[in-house]
């Protein structure tokens, strides 16, 4: 540049914007500096803070119990019930070459009040010893499991003289023969109507012998059966009669 043929003010104005052109650039490039901070914990999104290790689950989510039975050679041949502590749950019950079916069911709080403190009388499964110990027949493998966030227990047996866990074991396959009774009486009586009254005939056998432990779920379907006009006269006197002891014995 030739300064001697520049004008003074030219000139003058040229020097101060080199000047600022530092600071220019400096306050340009602060923005891109910030970005690249990390932000404190305290403002971390709730995704980020809710992070566990080890993809661990959350400690706040409720406890489930699952029994399981497999017997081959019977029937059924597998049993899978697993419930929460709100009472709601899955049963699976099939053979074992059958494709597993889980389906939704619910248990009153009562029973599922019950069946969480007997898993409490034997310690949530954690280190117990259920079997037996001697020499009997295959009875078919049962296995209980407590799981609670990442804490998790499990025992299998194959006889258990232990009273909790001999009394659990009644529960939940008395919840096996009432999901199968209550599965059997809604599929009758949507597709074999002239096999309802032999299903009602087992249900009242089941609850003359006590194996059901919520009789009361059969009351919705029991008052439709003794409903039905196109179902036979027998099957309806006999469901409107078992509907009435379950009530009476509530």
């Amino acid at each position: 540049m030739n300064l001697g043929k520049t004008h003074p003010r030219r000139l003058m104005l040229g020097l101060l914007c080199c000047a600022m052109l530092p600071w220019a650039v400096a306050v340009q490039a602060e923005p891109a500096i910030a970005a690249v901070v990390s932000f404190p914990a305290a403002f971390k999104t709730p995704a980020q803070s809710s992070e566990r290790p080890n993809g661990s689950a959350d400690a706040t989510v409720g406890a489930t119990i699952t029994f399981r039975k497999i017997f081959k050679s019977s029937y059924p041949e597998f049993v899978e019930i697993v419930l929460n502590q709100s009472g709601s749950g899955t049963y699976d019950i099939r053979q074992l070459a059958d494709a597993a079916n889980p389906q939704s069911f619910t248990v009153g709080p009562p029973l599922t009040q019950k069946i969480f403190d007997l898993a409490g009388r034997l310690h949530d499964f954690q280190g117990v010893d259920l079997e037996v110990h001697k020499r009997i027949a295959n009875l078919g493998e049962k296995s209980f499991r407590y799981q609670k966030g990442g804490e998790a227990h499990e025992v299998s047996f194959n006889y258990t003289l232990d009273p909790n866990a001999a009394q659990l074991v009644t529960i939940f396959e008395g919840l096996t023969r009432q999901e199968t009774d209550l599965s059997d009486l809604q599929r009758t009586m949507r597709y074999d109507r002239l096999g309802v009254n032999d299903v009602v005939i087992q249900i009242e056998a089941d609850y003359n012998n006590k194996q059901l432990p919520e009789p009361e779920q059969f009351l919705v379907l029991l008052d439709q059966v003794a409903a039905d006009a196109k179902l036979i006269d027998i099957a309806r006197d006999r469901a409107r009669a078992l509907a009435g002891r379950i009530r009476s014995s509530h």
